[in-house]
């Protein structure tokens, strides 16, 4: 047996009993022959080290005992590299002998990496202020200095024999104070910052008898070999601006400033530049062929490297299905919706797993398998790196080595250990080419369609117009001299002309309607400033069908789309048509979304309103295709809505109250109670919240507390930013409508609608309580509703009186809501579904009494089949009058999806009509 072999290759397998092991009774780490040097060469320095996993202070502690122990305290290079070699030694027998976590190795070698930083930093710079003086901006304002760390030292997850990529990044241009009043010594802060990096780089990095503290690797900074070992604030910015490229998005994602001179809070800065450079406003699919060209080049480089060399297959670092792919799977989901996502946002690998399955763009099994496997092949690459401390990332080809891994890793021999490893990098590889695999076919040609568009904007459009129908034809050609097309970039220009091509085969095929392409050309055209959204059409073939169904089907769909065009990322989910809104499951999605934005230090009002607005807007838009394809009926649109709607009022008014400094409890002692629409779980798109709020506090200022809440609570709401509104409010049905305080107590609600005489509540009130809940309160303060709204409906009546007032309310209506005589308003005409909303009123006011089970806010149909069983409706009538109603709330919705005015010939519906007017006859006697 030679080694581990390719993994193309026949797996060999020995037996690791049949192998010499002095090791196993010594334990793992006596078999790496670095501890094994460091311990033969720094027996006595080992001891400097505190016992346990080393923190920064037992490193400052071992540090100090070097410098004390050799009495040179000017020799930081050399105890700097002592200190270091202890702390590997200590890592490799707590990982390998005590089964240290990941977890904690990554974050003592991150440790190390800063603190020698830091160290190295303060040193160098004491050395040179003491020749140039201190470094000043053109204002005579300090220029600070940063030190950032990108990869795995960014995300503190740095492993043990890894290089360091570092960027320095210094705040202002300007010079040095110099060392005395004439400024001797001046030199520029470029020249200034220069001299700092190389003497940083030479402390750490140069190989001395005792060996280095850190590699270190400028490759990424702007220009990359080429270009200025530290760059200047505002250079960097133009450099993002002007040339930086796809790939450095990547490397920037993971960016933190691991040491700095003054205020480390003035990074800000530096933050405000990097960010916007990494997450885009927008959608960003355009990453997506970025990606797999860096893909691409970083396997061909692989594979030049493994030519002849068939041990190279093995990197579990550069490899199919290895670490840099798993790190791309992740990144990419990140920059893609990073801009919209905040709470996305996090540097560490494993982290940010659970935040992509956390936000549904991954499942929890698959991101749990990928955890699995970013752990196995870390540990792997450690013990590689553990036997000669060499940044390889190479499985050993010497048999005892191979044996020592194995066994290291929990496997009995390399077999096992091989198996395992197989089926993690497969795990790996398929979810990769899972993911950028989307998108690989079409993006090249498609069937029937051009290859490349031209670079001319009016040749493009040209191109375009060739097969299309003479309705799309017209709309397109308009886009020939449009200012939007003529500033799209090549690449741009050309997925718009394979996007066309595509809806045109689509076309001829029957597969979508020629409304649909007209539709989607008008919501494009906005868009096209946007370009991420030409990509993320191209990738994703599946999205760009669904959506063009979507447009197809009505008015208020294509509106809401070109408001909220973020939406249509949701159309790549399989599970969309599936799922129905699990409002608890919603819930909990949001309060781990807010979690995520506190990590990132990104929990204020506005951080959390933009959040509700994405989630709501997505949840509303899954439940709009669900309605729009035909899986929900009408009565679960409005189910599915107003739970939505519920979901969104909970959730609001506690981290709203989160904001009021003068809260005086953790959980506000406020009842907000739907009416109308939300009260009767009858919500449709765009509906307004009618709510009524009630407290129940004893604090002196409870009243104008609650105030406060609810005002903050409609602004949360109702308020249009960047991301749109959530819901318009309406409080006119509190007791003494706009007259009245907009939040009023539980006693004084009770009185007011129980209590006879003039300041009693009127009977139109009492009809809205009829489809009055709770929406929001504690389980007291929902009792104690419910209490006063059964005393209300229970309250024995005088009919007659009642049928009055109820028929001249409906009069009152009908007035205000005229209609064409030759045409017939499903909800307000007279057979219409207003009637059966006050027939079903009058019944419950009239009878819940004596019929209880009237009682329960179950909507409109439920309520006239019970009328109907407990004899108050004659014959059929309820049963009739229910499935008319239904009827009528399907052309009702059917008519505002297409944004058209709800009337119908007067002969339509007569059946509907018919039933209803049947129903008005048995409960009026008119």
């Amino acid at each position: 047996m030679t080694g581990l072999p390719a993994l193309d290759d026949p797996v060999p397998c020995a037996s690791a009993t049949a192998m010499s092991e002095p090791w196993s009774a010594k334990g793992f780490s006596s078999f790496s022959r670095y501890a094994t040097r460091v311990r033969r060469r720094y027996a006595d320095h080992l001891l400097l080290l505190p016992k346990g996993m080393p923190t920064r202070e037992a490193l400052q502690s071992c540090y100090a005992a070097l410098q004390k122990k050799h009495d040179k305290a000017g020799d930081v290079a050399t105890n700097l590299r002592i200190t270091r070699a202890a702390v590997m030694e200590r890592l490799i027998t707590l990982d390998c002998d005590q089964a240290a976590s990941l977890a904690q190795v990554t974050a003592c070698m991150t440790e190390l990496a800063e603190w020698s930083l830091g160290l190295a930093l303060q040193e160098v710079q004491d050395q040179l202020q003491a020749l140039h003086g201190a470094p000043l901006g053109e204002q005579g304002q300090a220029s600070a200095f940063w030190i950032v760390g990108m990869g795995k030292l960014g995300a503190r997850e740095l492993n043990v024999s890894s290089d360091i990529d570092l960027i320095f990044v210094y705040s202002h241009e300007g010079q040095t104070a110099g060392i005395d009043a004439q400024q001797r010594g001046s030199i520029s802060n470029h020249e200034y910052f220069q001299k700092l990096v190389r003497s940083v780089c030479q402390l750490l990095a140069d190989v001395s008898e005792h060996g280095f503290v850190f590699r270190i690797d400028l490759a990424l900074r702007p220009h990359g070999n080429s270009g200025p070992s530290a760059v200047s604030l505002a250079a960097l910015e133009d450099y993002f601006v002007a040339q930086g490229r796809e790939w450095e998005r990547f490397a920037w994602l993971k960016s933190r400033v691991v040491a700095c001179t003054g205020d480390i809070s003035a990074a800000k800065a530096l933050h405000e530049v990097v960010n916007p450079f990494v997450y885009r406003r927008y959608l960003d699919y355009g990453v997506f062929e970025a990606l797999r060209q860096l893909h691409g080049q970083i396997r061909d480089h692989a594979s030049r490297r493994a030519a002849g060399r068939p041990e190279r297959a093995n990197d579990v670092k550069l490899s199919r299905g290895g670490i840099r792919e798993l790190e791309f799977i992740v990144q990419l989901l990140q920059v893609v919706r990073g801009g919209q996502f905040p709470e996305l946002c996090t540097r560490p690998t494993l982290s940010a797993l659970q935040r992509v399955a956390a936000a549904g763009l991954m499942p929890a099994e698959t991101a749990q398998a990928l955890a699995r496997a970013y752990e196995f092949l870390r540990r792997t690459e450690h013990r590689i790196q553990y036997l000669d401390d060499q940044q390889t990332h190479l499985l050993p080809t010497n048999d005892e080595d191979c044996a020592w891994l194995s066994r290291s890793m929990g496997y009995s021999d390399c077999c096992g250990f091989l198996s395992a490893l197989d089926d993690h990098r497969e795990l790996i590889a398929g979810e990769f080419d899972k993911l950028l695999g989307q998108g690989q076919s079409q993006n090249g040609s498609c069937k029937g369609c051009g290859g490349s568009a031209s670079s001319e904007p009016g040749d493009a459009v040209a191109q375009l117009l060739i097969g299309l129908p003479d309705a799309l034809k017209a709309r397109v050609q308009q886009w020939q001299e449009h200012p939007r097309i003529q500033s799209l970039k090549d690449e741009s220009r050309q997925r718009l002309v394979r996007l066309v091509q595509r809806m045109a085969q689509w076309l001829r095929e029957g597969t979508v309607s020629e409304t649909a392409a007209l539709r989607f050309a008008d919501w494009l055209e906005p868009l096209l400033r946007r370009e991420a959204y030409l990509a993320l059409l191209l990738e994703r073939p599946a999205v760009h069908e669904r959506l063009l169904r979507v447009l197809g089907a009505a008015r208020w769909p294509q509106r809401y789309l070109m408001q909220h065009p973020g939406v249509i990322d949701e159309l790549a989910s399989e599970s969309i048509l599936a799922e129905r809104l699990d409002a608890a499951q919603f819930a909990q999605e949001l309060a781990q979304r807010r979690a995520a934005l506190q990590g990132s230090g990104q929990s204020d009002e506005e951080s959390l309103m933009a959040l509700l607005r994405r989630a709501q807007q997505a949840e509303l838009f899954r439940i709009l295709v669900r309605d729009l394809e035909g899986r929900i009926t009408v009565e679960q649109v409005a189910d599915d809505l107003s739970a939505l709607a519920d979901t969104i009022l909970r959730v609001s008014v506690q981290w709203a109250w989160e904001f009021i400094k003068e809260r005086h409890l953790e959980q506000p002692r406020i009842a907000i109670i739907g009416y109308g629409k939300l009260g009767g779980k009858e919500l449709g798109y765009g509906s307004d919240l009618d709510i009524v709020c009630l407290y129940d506090d004893a604090h002196g200022d409870a009243g104008a507390l609650y105030a406060k809440l609810i005002r903050k609570l409609i602004s949360w709401l109702s308020t249009k930013t960047a991301q749109g509104d959530l819901y318009d409010i309406d409080t006119a049905l509190r007791p003494n409508g706009n007259a009245g305080l907009l939040v009023t107590s539980m006693a004084a609600f009770e009185d007011y609608q129980t209590q006879r005489g003039s300041n009693a509540a009127w009977t139109w009130e009492h009809q809205a309580m009829t489809r009055a809940r709770c929406v929001v309160a504690a389980p007291d303060l929902a009792a104690r509703f419910e209490a006063v709204r059964h005393a209300v409906l229970m309250a024995r009546r005088d009919q007659a009186a009642l049928k009055t007032e109820i028929l001249a309310m409906r009069e009152r209506v009908m007035r205000a809501h005229r209609m064409p005589s030759d045409r017939f308003d499903v909800k307000h005409s007279a057979g219409g579904m207003v009637d059966v909303e006050f027939a079903v009123q009058y019944l419950v006011l009239a009878h819940a009494a004596q019929h209880p089970s009237l009682m329960p806010d179950v909507g409109n149909i439920a309520l006239l089949q019970m009328a109907q069983s407990e004899g108050l409706l004659p014959g059929a009538v309820g049963s009739a009058a229910a499935s008319a109603y239904r009827e009528l709330r399907r052309a009702q919705h059917l008519a505002r999806l297409d944004e058209q005015n709800p009337q119908v010939a007067l002969d339509a519906l007569h059946n509907e009509q018919s039933a209803v007017k049947a129903l008005w006859k048995a409960v009026f006697g008119v």
